[in-house]
């Protein structure tokens, strides 16, 4: 069977993978000559992300370099590790889905945003909700939990934990800032283009509709650890 081409996808994630090993090599050396290797990997990890079509128009590999030796810290606190954003799948009572047009990319997404500390993720959702679209909701269950770089995320690594949620009152306004639409749509008038390719419309309807589903994630590769 032939193998399947490398894409930009791969590139990213295989560049973001050898910067956090040696990101976090980093953290915890105190050999120089530790270092200098670690240094080194980084060197080639941002040769591979520029190698990416996606993102090589718009980098510049010294200038990663340096963005990712500026975020290294020292011990525990430098293990380099996904951030963790939340996201909300709300439907209403026409089982119509909430979407936001994201200001910085275009793209049609469910609300979502980076975890705040201090917050629990219910919590985070229901602000970011309200925030991004004007709508109050209510959190029901978590439905997914995905790898951003899995989905084709090219900016930070990031888990991103996807609730279902009820709209209970608000209306539509969006953010100034973030947001330059928001809008509630059934599945045959979705707005394009969707973030991710929309691999997660099948699983928003299925959870407004009521339907048995188990909590979505990404399965494991085959050999994703190599002894």
């Amino acid at each position: 069977m032939p193998e399947r081409p490398v894409s930009d996808v791969d590139l990213v994630r295989w560049s973001e993978s050898l910067a956090g090993i040696a990101r976090t090599g980093l953290a915890f050396t105190e050999s120089l000559y530790e270092r200098e290797r670690f240094e080194e990997v980084l060197k080639i990890a941002a040769d591979i992300r520029v190698a990416s079509s996606s993102e090589g128009g718009g980098f510049d590999a010294a200038e990663v370099v340096t963005a990712w030796l500026d975020s290294v810290g020292a011990g525990v606190a430098g293990y380099v590790t996904p951030k963790v954003t939340v996201g909300a799948l709300v439907g209403d009572d026409d089982g119509k889905l909430l979407l936001i047009q994201r200001a910085d990319s275009g793209v049609w997404l469910y609300p979502t945003g980076w975890a705040d500390v201090g917050y629990s993720p219910a919590e985070v959702v229901v602000k970011e909700v309200e925030e991004e679209s004007g709508i109050q909701a209510e959190p029901l269950r978590i439905v997914a939990v995905f790898d951003g770089l899995r989905l084709g995320a090219t900016g930070l690594p990031f888990y991103s934990l996807v609730f279902h949620c009820r709209a209970v009152g608000g209306s539509l306004r969006r953010h100034p800032l973030e947001t330059t639409d928001v809008g509630w749509f059934s599945e045959d008038e979705l707005p394009s283009p969707l973030a991710g390719g929309g691999r997660w419309v099948r699983l928003a309807f299925d959870a407004i509709r009521g339907l048995p589903c188990e909590v979505a994630f990404d399965r494991p590769r085959p050999s994703a650890w190599r002894s």
